[in-house]
């Protein structure tokens, strides 16, 4: 659950491994005409929207003999009520209790048992459920996921059991500083708007939730309007769409759940949280714009530069030049209504003004004089091989099918995606660098023995 930092996909935080033929019949339910997506010339990408409101989006991937499938649902930490922060990551917990079809041990092991794997997370904007299989496993996976998704038991005995899991998950992040200090900075930097809430909930509202909560959570959001089934690998989207109908295609449309307010000013300064421990952990971050934003792209340029590798600029400054930290890296989240950007670093005590310090002095330096024209060109090639790389993974393209409709933009395929990269220039990063990298407009948290901030 540390970040939800993306590069060309929503990742996922908190994953965890879980697990018939569907009955087949035509699609009679969909409304649109199925329609090819703007794609590189080796992508087969097609998307159909069934009468619910349920979209059905598929890549073929023909050399390959897997599939990976999701069901993705719009709600997420960022939908929830305050008194019930925590039900979005409860309930997908709760899915695997057991369904109307299903007991626990079946759900584990139907999958599992033809090689296959089952995992599901949870984020600020949405819920996700997911498999992998042999290509020819497709039908079983899909009917698994479409059970978890539309027919959860959600009984109050296995919510007592389930509540227990949660609390230690909770109680693991408080032991683990590195996550933790992500949790708290979170909290104190969106200054009580909902994107700072935990995505576990906390130990009071986990304690007091009931399986009520969870059942209304689920007639509300898990319906048509707020679901995205995507697929990728070895498939035929017409069978895909038949599956899919057949399975998802009697959900109720339902109203799609609302995007988070934009949130008011983010929090600057610093703040220091005393707790005994090895190192201090440290974390800067600024508000940036939202997923739609076209500056997301010079905010990925310049925050691979900054920290996204053994060459980046922190790297070589903070670990290779300073001997200040064995771990530090910077990192975005793109949301709906507004995004973060910053700097994570982990140090000794008696290192962390020092590092503190120098993280500021780059900061300041790269809001001040931007990026140099031989780093610019290195790092665009950097994060365009990044993302071709990446894309060898069916999962990668799996999440990247689902992204486009969770933020309900148009599919951007590879070679537009590249152009948009080609597209930015190191004016548009100057332009960035100087609005939102400037040290004195983050705000600082350093949690460990305590500490002063430097200035």
């Amino acid at each position: 659950m540390k970040l939800e930092s993306e590069l060309l996909h929503m990742q996922a935080a908190g994953r965890r491994s879980h697990g018939r033929e569907p009955v087949r019949s035509s699609a009679s339910f969909v409304t649109e005409a199925s329609e090819p997506l703007p794609r590189h010339a080796t992508e087969e990408i097609v998307r159909t929207e069934l009468g619910n409101g349920v979209v059905v989006v598929s890549e073929r991937i023909a050399s390959i003999r897997s599939a990976a499938m999701g069901v993705w649902v719009r709600q997420g930490g960022a939908h929830e009520r305050e008194e019930d922060a925590g039900v979005s990551h409860m309930l997908e917990h709760m899915v695997f209790k057991g369904t109307r079809k299903r007991s626990a041990a079946e759900i584990a092991i139907a999958l599992e048992r033809l090689g296959g794997s089952l995992d599901a997370y949870t984020t600020r904007e949405h819920t996700a459920y997911q498999a992998r299989v042999l290509d020819e496993h497709l039908g079983e996976a899909m009917d698994v996921v479409s059970d978890l998704v539309l027919a959860p038991r959600l009984e109050a005995s296995d919510l007592d059991l389930e509540r227990e899991v949660v609390l230690e998950e909770i109680a693991q992040v408080e032991d683990t500083p590195d996550d933790l200090v992500f949790e708290l900075h979170a909290e104190r930097f969106w200054q009580g708007h909902p994107y700072g809430r935990p995505i576990l909930g906390t130990t009071e509202t986990v304690s007091a939730m009931s399986a009520d909560v969870l059942r209304g959570t689920h007639e509300r959001s898990y319906t048509g309007a707020n679901l995205v089934v995507a697929v990728a690998g070895n498939v035929h989207h017409d069978e895909v769409v038949e599956r899919a109908t057949a399975l998802f295609g009697d959900v109720p449309r339902g109203v799609q759940v609302p995007c988070a307010e934009v949130p008011g000013e983010s929090r600057r300064g610093f703040e220091a949280v005393d707790r005994a421990s090895a190192q201090t952990h440290l974390v800067f971050a600024t508000d940036v714009p939202g997923h739609g934003h076209l500056d997301r792209y010079a905010h990925i340029l310049l925050s691979a530069a900054l920290g996204g590798g053994m060459s980046s600029r922190l790297f070589q400054k903070i670990r290779e030049a300073m001997g200040l930290c064995y771990s530090v890296f910077s990192f975005q989240s793109f949301y709906e209504a507004r995004g973060v950007a910053g700097v994570y670093v982990g140090t000794r005590p008696a290192s962390a003004k020092r590092a503190e310090g120098a993280v500021r002095d780059e900061l300041d330096i790269l809001a001040g004089q931007g990026l140099t024209e031989v780093e610019f060109e290195d790092i665009r090639r950097q994060v365009k091989g990044q993302i071709m790389l990446s894309l060898e993974s069916p999962g990668a393209r799996l999440h990247r099918l689902a992204a486009s409709e969770l933020h309900d933009e148009p599919f951007v395929g590879l070679d537009d995606l590249l152009g948009r990269i080609d597209a930015v220039t190191i004016e548009d990063t100057a332009r960035v660098a100087r609005e939102a990298y400037a040290s004195d407009r983050h705000f600082t948290l350093a949690l460990g023995p305590a500490v002063g901030a430097t200035g």
